[in-house]
């Protein structure tokens, strides 16, 4: 080792290193940056294999002198902890990769002292450990996700010397958001109240290692901190939230969830390598905590929202009539199977004043909770109107005028309704449905007249259709989850296999002829995921000639 400058001063602030070799020299930290490594230029020069050329350096920060690695091939050591970047105090002691034949030692005139990898008893270790231990204990005893991030918070605040603190956790996107910031006096700062370096935060995240700038103002950050500053923050401390999943097949993939980021005047009790240590002892294990807090949140929300949709499917079955009915010359038998909790598909009929009776079924475009409250308002539309409205195309005019003043963005309905007299005059009209089918004992028929879909087109004119009904005819309608279901090989179930079913249910009545159908459905499409609701009504007409009604 070269020959170094004499002993330093005992100059307040003035700082050296002490390299303990034989006999002990000394060199004087008197530039504002001191390299150190296997370099010969090197201002403390070692010569050993396991020291890099340009190992590390000694950067002059203000009022602090900071060690810092310079992506050594063995390390830098402070106190035996390999470090990237740590602030030094009076008595550290350094040591570069492996070489046991140049000890160093940081000297200056100040009463700070590190306390890592010492048996010492200064107090500052058990405040810190004590609060570590404390906060482990209650964020390990299942709380929900706001407690938990309060909790942490306020421990990391207690174990440094910051002021101020926050929790930014990574959303969907990646991004990270505030979700907590508090004081050391322990209120709530609003987001307003507390701002942060984007590139920190980011930095540690995406790096997953602890960053700690000593002093804002002498970084090439204190730019970007311009309101810090002028509040009188200097250092900064933000430590990653890490999450270490169980082991799979002998490897780890550790996440990062979010920061801890905590700013102050003072740096002493931030920096120094205790502290550093219990602040990452404590966001490992405030990590995992926020985790399970964040999932049983999760958990919560989705458990209320099941709650919330059974409920509205309960609701739905309720506004939906009994699905059998017989009067003297008719009977229905109808059902609907939402692929979801709740589904747009709907039907219902009713008694009409002048002896007729209407029925109708109709499909929303889209599945979920939305379509479920356009198909209600359309059930509510055609409960009011078809009453007081004796022609089927004027209906279908006016439900598109009532769901055009409520629309919703890329929502629509198509419906069928259709009336049946007591002599069998049938009328009806088509909005966009897939086309009912009338069997009768020797032919059958599919009933198209109508016009456009409802809820998109205004003004649009709607055309009725009409025939006649003998006794013992089916009237089928069905949503298009009945003429698209799929089987394994991806084929559609068609209008040719149901007209093929509705065909075979000649002379049955209208519950056998609807559990047929369903049957036929399921069977074709075993095996594969029901994708769309499935809606059938059977409309059966006796007439006077039926047998069945003598």
């Amino acid at each position: 080792m070269r020959a170094l400058a004499p002993p330093i001063s005992a100059i307040e602030n003035e700082a050296g290193l002490t390299i303990h070799g034989s006999p002990p020299k000394r060199v004087r930290l008197d530039k504002a940056v001191t390299t150190l490594g296997r370099l010969e230029s090197a201002d403390v020069f070692i010569n050993d294999e396991s020291v890099s050329r340009q190992h590390a350096w000694i950067a002059r920060e203000g009022k602090h002198y900071v060690l810092r690695d310079k992506e050594s091939r063995c390390g830098t050591f402070v106190n035996g902890q390999r470090i990237t970047e740590c602030v030094l105090f009076t008595g550290d002691r350094i040591r570069l990769g492996h070489a046991e034949n140049a000890q160093l030692t940081f000297e200056r005139n100040e009463r700070g002292t590190s306390a890592v990898g010492r048996n010492g008893s200064d107090s500052i270790d058990f405040v810190q450990m004590a609060a570590v231990l404390h906060i482990l204990q209650a964020i390990g005893s299942g709380r929900l996700l706001d407690e938990v991030l309060t909790l942490v918070i306020d421990a990391a605040l207690a174990t440094t010397a910051a002021e101020r603190g926050c929790i930014l956790l990574a959303d969907a996107d990646g991004e990270l958001r505030i979700r907590t910031a508090r004081s050391a006096a322990g209120t709530d700062l609003a987001g307003s109240a507390i701002t942060t370096s984007q590139k920190i935060p980011r930095e540690v995240c995406r790096t997953g290692k602890t960053a700690i700038v000593p002093d804002l103002t002498g970084s090439d950050l204190g730019g970007r901190h311009e309101e810090s500053v002028r509040a009188g923050i200097r250092h900064v401390v933000c430590a990653p939230l890490r999450v270490v999943p169980p082991a799979i097949g002998g490897a780890t993939r550790v996440r990062v969830i979010g920061v801890l980021y905590l700013d102050g005047k003072e740096g002493r009790g931030m920096v120094s390598l205790a502290t550093i240590a219990a602040l990452e002892t404590l966001a490992t294990e405030a990590a995992l905590a926020i985790e399970s807090a964040r999932l049983y949140d999760e958990s919560a929300e989705k458990a209320r929202i099941d709650r919330d949709l059974r409920l509205a499917a309960d609701i739905q079955r309720a506004l939906l009539p009994a699905p059998t009915c017989r009067r003297a010359f008719f009977e229905i038998a109808a059902t609907a199977s939402p692929s979801r909790t709740v589904g747009g598909d709907f039907f219902d009929y009713l008694d009409l004043d002048d002896g007729s009776v209407g029925f109708t079924l109709g499909d929303v475009a889209g599945k979920g909770p939305s379509a479920a409250l356009l198909a209600v308002a359309a059930l509510n539309n055609f409960a009011a109107l078809a009453p007081v409205c004796s022609d089927p195309a004027e209906l279908m005019s006016r439900v598109n005028s009532a769901l055009l003043r409520r629309a919703v963005e890329a929502r629509f309905a198509t419906m069928v309704y259709a009336l049946v007299a007591p002599d069998g005059a049938l009328r009806y009209c088509n909005a966009g449905q897939d086309p009912p089918i009338v069997v009768g004992r020797d032919s059958d028929e599919w009933l198209e007249t109508g016009g456009s879909v409802l809820g998109l087109f205004p003004d649009v004119p709607y055309d009725g259709g009409a025939l006649r009904l003998r006794p013992g005819d089916l009237v089928i309608l069905y949503s298009d989850g009945i003429t698209e279901a799929r089987n394994v090989a991806g084929e559609e179930f068609s209008r040719e296999r149901l007209l093929d079913v509705a065909c075979r249910c000649r002379g049955t009545d209208a519950q056998t002829a609807r559990d047929q159908i369903l049957s036929e459905v399921r069977r074709f499409s075993a095996g594969t995921v029901q994708y769309d609701d499935i809606t059938v009504l059977v409309f059966r007409y006796a007439g006077d000639g039926d047998p069945s009604r003598r």
